[in-house]
């Protein structure tokens, strides 16, 4: 069976806020409380719950930004959390992110070609005829053309800038891009572009996701798996269709009804066939 390549191994997160009073203890907050998965090469998880679920955390710490306070993320074999700044800096080059809100993750003072290069510039020192070739690639596999190097993110549609975003992430060739909330702040018609797109780069590419989202119905649409997140909790975990068909868990049953668009897939299929 082939080794996952991600591995979240019983990780907890807390985080200390400010006393209230001098001689008082610092409260603590629990982000994320014993979570386990895995993912496997070339698949899509789905991490959903509500705001406060523990989501952004978990990513911080799948991107090495953050520590866990106890457990382990492994990636591609390795501890995150016991490489040193060396060995982290030459791992970050096999995972990415994509940010929600496409404008405020590029720089509006530099052109879309400095931004999507840079990763190459930072992780691999690649040369300025390699970063500008590279990131022409990058651009054309997302459905941008090598001319567009030249322009600035305002010249583009909220779409063509998460398309952008989407190129800086593939131009290192990551083995997983971490995805949060990669289409929330578009319009329904770009969302589906986007999603299509990243489908499409996936079976390119054989890029892994770790796609984060309070949407059940763009995670029923890209995921293979979804683990639901409730205050920090793994509270369900299973393929779309099963979740969506029966959901088990109280938060889950109340999750899907607060989506009246989404129609489970058999219900669907009946619907379809009436």
């Amino acid at each position: 069976m082939t080794e996952p390549l991600l591995v979240i191994d019983h990780v907890s997160k807390q985080y200390r806020l400010p006393r209230e009073h001098l001689l008082s203890a610092a409260p603590v907050v629990q982000a994320l409380d014993d979570v386990s998965f895995t993912l496997q090469p070339g698949r899509s998880l789905g991490i959903v719950g509500e705001s406060g679920s523990g989501k952004s955390t978990l990513a911080r710490l799948v991107m090495a930004l953050e520590a866990p306070t106890h457990g382990r993320v492994i990636l591609d074999g390795q501890d995150l959390n016991t490489l040193s700044p060396a060995e982290l800096r030459r791992t970050r080059s096999k995972v990415q992110m994509v940010f929600q809100d496409p404008y405020g993750s590029l720089d509006p003072r530099r052109t879309v070609g400095q931004t999507v290069a840079e990763p190459l510039a930072v992780l691999h020192g690649a040369s300025r005829t390699e970063q500008r070739a590279r990131a022409a690639e990058a651009l054309e596999a997302v459905g941008l053309r090598a001319a567009d190097l030249a322009k600035y993110p305002h010249e583009f549609s909220g779409g063509q800038r998460q398309r952008v975003a989407i190129a800086r992430a593939l131009i290192t060739r990551p083995k997983l891009i971490v995805a949060d909330e990669p289409v929330s702040a578009l319009d329904v018609s770009v969302q589906a572009q986007v999603l299509n797109l990243m489908q499409d780069l996936q079976d390119q590419f054989g890029v892994t996701y770790l796609f984060i989202s309070h949407d059940l119905s763009v995670v029923d649409l890209v995921c293979d798996e979804v683990v639901v997140l409730q205050a920090g909790r793994i509270v369900e975990q299973g393929p779309p269709a099963r979740l969506f068909q029966r959901p088990e868990h109280p938060y889950t049953q109340r999750l899907l009804a607060a989506v009246p668009g989404l129609v489970p897939p058999a219900r669907a299929a009946v619907a379809k066939s009436a």
